[in-house]
């Protein structure tokens, strides 16, 4: 079986997460909850096409943090807050979208 965290998930985050930037870490903000330094790789315009009709295409752009689920006491989740240093931005988390390897999108809404 495939080590996805330490083998896929850990290195990509090394090379391309926000702990790497000079303005360090991501903070996270659980609902209700203290905070605490997290790593991601940030995006601020992930595109997403959503296909209304199989004719007609349309594309939307969001700011999106891609996570390691394993660095997280509880699940993110809805309401929770993000805040991306590089861009000294806070963001709230609208959605969470994980995949069955251990990584997930956490869909932002500037604040």
């Amino acid at each position: 079986m495939i080590d996805w965290d330490s083998l896929v998930l850990g290195p990509l985050e090394t090379i391309f997460g926000e702990g790497e930037q000079p303005a360090g870490k991501v903070m996270f903000y659980p609902a209700g909850g203290i905070g605490y330094a997290i790593d991601g790789v940030f995006d601020s315009a992930y595109r997403e096409v959503e296909m209304i009709d199989p004719m007609v295409g349309v594309a939307s752009t969001q700011p999106v943090l891609g996570v390691r689920l394993s660095t997280f006491a509880q699940p993110p989740e809805q309401d929770d807050q993000v805040f991306i240093p590089r861009v000294n931005q806070r963001y709230l988390v609208t959605e969470v979208r994980p995949d069955s390897h251990g990584w997930a999108k956490l869909m932002l809404s500037e604040m």
